[in-house]
């Protein structure tokens, strides 16, 4: 389960740097945080001469990363679509060049508690070993069941395939008709 929420910050002249920081949570809240970035939009506002640079700052593996993640201008690209994931780290938005504004849309992701995954796996085990029984039973009942032996018996013996639907034993060439 996860919920979702709005993100939206605006870089301009006077604020060119916006944090989100998913650490800064209270004690006890032990949800995972995604911040997803869907647009950046230059506002209608911008200087028609200049480039406006967006640069995200985040965490990698092993250090920090600072890379430009939209270049806009009016005339030439006024927005950008993008699909950018930042999970439980502080992601820092920067106008490095241009005056904006430059409008940040995405959505705030809050996952589910810790307990609830826990308690999640336990019950899809259970599931599991549910399922596991059933096929078990499938299997066992299938295997005591015997199937009925189906035979050409032209004598029209129970068991066997012999009345047609003449009502007369089936391999009795006497009882046909000769034209």
């Amino acid at each position: 389960m996860t919920d979702e929420y709005f993100y939206g910050a605006t870089l301009k002249e006077g604020s060119k740097t916006v944090t989100w920081d998913s650490d800064n949570k209270p004690e006890g809240y032990p949800r995972t945080n995604k911040l997803v970035i869907k647009q950046c939009l230059l506002g209608h506002e911008a200087a028609a001469d200049e480039f406006n640079v967006v640069q995200v700052e985040t965490m990698t593996i092993r250090d920090t990363l600072r890379i430009p993640i939209a270049v806009l201008k009016v005339g030439e690209l006024r927005q950008c679509r993008m699909d950018l994931e930042f999970s439980d780290a502080p992601v820092t938005f920067t106008l490095v060049e241009g005056k904006g504004p430059v409008h940040i849309h995405g959505l705030h992701l809050l996952g589910s508690l810790v307990e609830e995954f826990e308690d999640m796996e336990e019950m899809e085990e259970e599931g599991l070993d549910e399922e596991e029984a059933d096929e078990d039973e499938d299997e066992d009942g299938a295997s005591q069941k015997k199937k009925p032996k189906l035979t050409n018996n032209s004598k029209g013996k129970p068991g066997g395939g012999g009345a047609v639907a003449g009502g007369g034993p089936a391999g009795n060439d006497k009882n046909r008709k000769r034209k």
